[in-house]
């Protein structure tokens, strides 16, 4: 295992390995890509998601995660996709605390983009953190533009988007939501 900075080369990340990060409190997390055995660890952080957390990162709200939308977040092909895991420790065993991905959506290299963080490890700069891999990857896979479709609501999107860059305009189709879009 090795221990990273926001620096580090993504590309052998990518292809499998993992590293330590340290955040800005002083927790470390296991950050890596998401694999298809993750499923049952990606629907226990679904699970533990507050309504609120889930309306922000869904644009809605459910009881139990739809097997087509586990199955759309499991599906990650390296070639258009990428998905960063953040892992912790709790009771002896490794728990999904965050994860950030993209996914491209045309032929002008722009990709879409989420991040979503637990709710108990909020304030602890994992959601940046993992934002600026996903933006460093999505540069060195060739992209060009990033963008997030968010809930006009959301106030810690519009502060993580404003903190790494990403301008923000209202959605003309609908007053609720927002774009935040970064160009690189």
């Amino acid at each position: 295992m090795q221990v990273s900075t926001i620096d580090r080369s993504l590309d052998t990340a990518i292809a499998g390995d993992h590293w330590i990060e340290a955040l800005r409190d002083g927790s470390h997390v296991l950050v890596r890509p998401l694999r298809a055995d993750d499923r049952a660890r990606e629907i226990e952080f679904i699970y533990r998601l507050s309504p609120q957390a889930q309306r922000f990162r869904f644009l809605g709200e459910f009881r139990d995660p739809p097997e087509h939308l586990v199955d759309q977040l499991m599906a990650v092909n390296r070639e258009t996709d990428v998905a960063l895991l953040a892992l912790a420790h709790d009771d002896g065993e490794l728990r999904e605390v965050g994860i950030a991905r993209y996914s491209a959506r045309d032929h002008q290299r722009t990709c879409e983009c989420a991040v979503t963080v637990a709710d108990d490890w909020h304030g602890r700069g994992l959601g940046y953190m993992l934002m600026r891999h996903l933006i460093d990857v999505a540069r060195r896979n060739g992209f060009h533009r990033m963008f997030s479709l968010d809930s006009h609501n959301n106030q810690p999107m519009r502060e993580l988007a404003a903190s790494l860059g990403f301008r923000r305009e209202q959605d003309p189709g609908d007053p609720t939501l927002v774009t935040h879009t970064l160009d690189f």
